[in-house]
């Protein structure tokens, strides 16, 4: 059931909530509901090189350390005008570790949730990052989200050891058949082996490599 966030006169918004004061909510956590993009990203860069970059031709991720893009949740009105200039934002991939308290890795998607339905009342498009910790948010992490739209995973560092790689998989097998994108945006790799059975059923697959793997290459 949705409900519309109500203002709060005479407090510190200790939390955020100008973020969320005109959202909507859905399911049992509330999490801010975000619009579908039909936009695919040619180009990517990293919220902490953006913010010195002057290259706006290109969509803005955060698939990188959560230190380097905390400041965006501390003090998001400081760069909203920075990424009102870039094409669009992948949502914060804020971590979602498998031994984090469930309750924490709930806020953790709650956070990104509201600073895109945040970005997107200001105009920004916005690409919805999914991300999921243990199998408990295989199906929250899909909450609020609008079907039949571009999603975005990162697979970096989810492929190789074994267990994360199945819980990768099936988690993501969760979320298609959940959110049914039209187009998946993989930051990491992305197999064909994996990958294949959505291309099959008509999803675009629209792979980036990580700044890790495309450093390697510059190398070799």
């Amino acid at each position: 059931m949705s409900r519309i966030n109500s203002a709060r006169r005479g407090c510190k918004d200790v939390f955020n909530a100008f973020l969320v004061s005109t959202a909507t909510y859905d399911g049992l956590f509330e999490f801010p509901c975000i619009a579908a993009c039909n936009e695919v990203p040619r180009r990517v860069i990293s919220f902490s090189k953006a913010i010195s970059c002057k290259d706006y031709e290109q969509w803005v991720h955060f698939y990188e350390d959560d230190y380097l893009f905390e400041r965006l949740w501390n003090n998001p009105r400081k760069y909203l005008p920075i990424l009102q200039k870039y094409q669009g934002v992948i949502l914060p991939d804020f971590s979602l570790y498998r031994d984090m308290p469930l309750v924490m890795q709930l806020w953790n998607i709650y956070r990104s949730r509201a600073i895109g339905h945040w970005l997107q009342a200001n105009g920004v498009k916005i690409i919805p990052n999914v991300r999921f910790g243990d199998q408990r948010t295989y199906n929250i992490c899909c909450i609020g989200i609008e079907r039949q739209g571009v999603i975005s995973v990162g697979s970096h560092g989810n492929l190789k050891n074994r267990e994360d790689r199945e819980i990768f998989l099936n988690g993501l097998d969760r979320i298609v058949k959940i959110l049914e994108p039209r187009v998946i945006v993989v930051y990491g790799a992305a197999p064909d082996k994996y990958f294949n059975r959505y291309k099959e059923n008509g999803i675009i697959i629209v792979q980036f490599d990580s700044n890790f793997a495309a450093a390697h290459k510059k190398m070799e």
